[in-house]
């Protein structure tokens, strides 16, 4: 019998570091292979990372917070029937096994913050001592710690879900189940009241530090919290402030009268509302075409070690576009976006806004873009420089789309119009470029018809 050390894997895209976001197994429990046992946050998606083996918890390496390398120890698991000695004395012997390509070799199931399993667990302080608590087969095991960091008693994940979507604290529960357990109608029962019930963060890993009677000296005002910036939030300012730095920007824009684009959409809409392509697919359709013809914002600029550069084209389009969280601004990437119609598009464009939203974007699905439209007019405002999406070089930003006086024909008429704003690397173009480039999506959003008949 043998305890087994398992190293936190490989999680794709170049990822060496992921912050442990919170256990779902205790030390104690029983696991099975593939059995998602923690959660953590790359700094692309929160990915649930199964065991590759069965057995008993023996050791969790690391706290909720705690940022992780990749190939440090995650998770002892002894084998049924392993003795207390034994855990860690085979760890350097299975750390060869790891490195041999031993295991069940599913690293990664799926990916996506979990609704199914939680454990709800509290955030242990330093020096505070690790429950040993567990219970199999009705036998609990000894414990270490208080009554009250004892393992929750809840088998069904439902339960905990509905606890934690109500922000109730499992640990401060004592259920009316057979031997404690903890039922869905002692949740119900605490959230109906809710001034006994101790309420609990959803990530502790994200949550605000407390700073009662901390005050800030430059203002003079108390400080209200402190958020550590982690995970996707700490990803985008890096991001950004790249941007920032490397990228001489240059910004252009244009209103445009989509009175016409608005029009054929409704026309479609009417015909077969369940397959009518959104407006921003059909903008994100004029996108593409247009960077068929000024391919020179489809690029990026890599440098080398000696510091000489280059511009770095592409035999085709993967499309990013915005799309706002819970967990903060992610941008999927639709991939081989040129080969795909209107229709096809809108499909791509549901899709991962909808994983996205669901923290189940896998790291392939958030990276890899090669040109970003950002759709800011969802937010109700009419334009933005938006910060270019580092490596790229460029963005696309679309308003809202709003009824504004507009001169047709000599005549002043009441349209639908539209601000497109083109943010773009000075390096790889000139303004001409950029230029001609706006001003033929700004066109194909003006008269789609003619348009649409060449793509």
């Amino acid at each position: 019998m043998m305890t087994r050390e398992f190293l936190l894997p490989d999680l794709g895209e170049g990822l060496t570091e992921a912050e442990l976001v919170r256990w779902l197994v205790a030390v104690g429990d029983s696991v099975t292979v593939d059995q998602p046992v923690v959660e953590v946050e790359t700094a692309k998606a929160v990915v649930e990372v199964p065991s590759p083996f069965a057995g008993v918890v023996a050791k969790l390496h690391g706290e909720p917070g705690e940022t992780l390398d990749v190939g440090r120890p995650l998770i002892s698991i002894a084998e049924v029937g392993s003795s207390a000695a034994e855990v860690g004395s085979a760890g350097e012997a299975y750390r060869t096994e790891e490195r041999a390509g031993a295991g069940s070799g599913n690293v990664l199931i799926g990916y996506g913050t979990s609704d199914s399993s939680a454990s709800g667990r509290k955030r242990r302080r330093k020096g505070e001592p690790m429950s040993l608590n567990g219970a199999q087969n009705g036998t609990a095991v000894a414990t270490a710690e208080p009554a009250a960091r004892q393992a929750i008693r809840v088998v069904s994940p439902l339960v905990r879900k509905f606890a934690r979507d109500l922000g109730i604290d499992l640990h401060t529960l004592k259920g009316s189940g057979p031997d404690g357990l903890i039922l869905r109608r002692d949740v119900q029962l605490v959230a109906e009241a809710p001034t006994s019930a101790a309420l609990a963060p959803t990530s502790a890993a994200q949550a605000p530090t407390s700073a009662e009677g901390d005050t800030d000296t430059s203002t003079g005002l108390g400080v209200a919290s402190r958020t550590p910036v982690r995970g996707i939030r700490k990803a985008v300012a890096q991001a950004m402030a790249r941007s920032r730095t490397e990228i001489p920007e240059a910004t252009v824009w244009v209103d445009v009268d989509a009175t016409e684009l608005v029009e054929l959409r409704e026309g479609l809409k009417k015909r077969d509302p369940e397959r009518t392509p959104s407006l921003l697919a059909f903008i994100a359709r004029f996108v593409l075409a247009g960077l068929g013809k000024f391919p020179e914002l489809n690029t990026r600029i890599d440098t080398a070690a000696d510091g000489t550069q280059e511009i770095v084209a592409f035999d085709g389009v993967n499309l990013g576009f915005a799309a706002q969280t819970e967990r903060g601004l992610v941008v999927p990437s639709i991939r081989g976006a040129h080969r795909l119609n209107a229709r096809e598009l809108d499909s791509e464009l549901r899709r991962l806004t909808a994983v996205a939203r669901d923290g189940k974007a896998s790291p392939a699905d958030l990276t890899g873009s090669t040109f970003t439209l950002n759709n800011y007019g969802v937010f109700g405002v009419d334009g933005s420089a938006a910060i270019i999406n580092y490596p790229e070089a460029a963005i696309l930003g679309v308003g809202r789309i709003v009824d504004r006086p507009w001169a047709v024909e000599g005549q002043l008429a009441v349209r639908k119009v539209v601000q497109l704003t083109l943010v773009f690397d000075h390096r790889v173009c000139d303004g001409g470029t950029a230029g001609g480039f706006l001003r033929y999506v700004a066109d194909a959003v003006e008269h789609p018809g003619s348009i649409l008949a060449d793509l």
